[in-house]
């Protein structure tokens, strides 16, 4: 089990503030109106960006509103409708698993606990607190490759097994503020802790233990990071 000393790592909630300050409204990029559709959008949202999840989702969503039309959803249909997400064929077995579990095991309602939203097809730890903080109004944190990426970075929590990481934000973070600080941790991943990390423009590169890790290059004069 990965864990991180809790004397070894700077105050969470501190750095969380201070990174709420410079993402002052997070919240998922994908566009949903209910649990099915986030569901759905979020699933598709693998190895796939946000934006391009939307543009598919536009359509998609009017063709199967609830489970019980992308239950028997005609598989070629699907695939066609989703093929620009990636890995289009197995995400359309999962929709079509996913929908017809929710259909025959849960009356067509999406389940609001974590347990039986990680029993459906496709759907993982990740997804399952995306949809509970986002849509269910159920407190979690998803840990993906940005929030894994920052939380390391900055120490905050220490490892490379997402749920170990979730675990330890959770611990040191007040259950209410869970989803909002997932939601900050990726925008910060996306925009700023980037894999080769715009540290010049990081609020928290005073109290992050890798910054030091940056230098100013000659032609441009500003800062590139030598480590990740």
């Amino acid at each position: 089990m990965e864990t991180a000393k809790t004397n070894e790592r700077p105050n969470v909630r501190r750095i969380i503030s201070k990174l709420a300050k410079q993402h002052p409204d997070p919240f998922t990029e994908l566009n949903f109106k209910t649990p099915f559709e986030l569901l759905v959008a979020t699933i598709l949202s693998a190895q796939c960006t946000d934006k391009r999840v939307n543009v598919v989702t536009e359509k998609l969503f009017a063709s199967y509103p609830s489970p019980q039309e992308l239950s028997v959803a005609l598989t070629d249909e699907l695939e066609n409708q989703i093929k620009s997400t990636g890995f289009f064929r197995s995400k359309a077995r999962s929709l079509k698993k996913m929908a017809t579990a929710i259909v025959e095991d849960h009356g067509g309602v999406i389940p609001n606990q974590m347990t039986e939203l990680v029993t459906l097809p496709g759907v993982g730890r990740k997804t399952a607190n995306v949809v509970l903080g986002h849509a269910l109004g159920v407190p979690g944190l998803p840990v993906d490759r940005h929030v894994l990426r920052v939380a390391n970075r900055l120490k905050i929590a220490k490892g490379t097994n997402p749920e170990s990481i979730e675990r330890q934000l959770c611990d040191a973070l007040p259950k209410k503020n869970w989803t909002r600080a997932s939601d900050i941790l990726i925008l910060h991943g996306r925009r700023i802790c980037k894999p080769k990390p715009l540290c010049v423009q990081c609020v928290v590169a005073s109290d992050c233990p890798t910054a030091h890790s940056v230098e100013t290059t000659r032609d441009t004069g500003q800062r590139t990071a030598r480590r990740a």
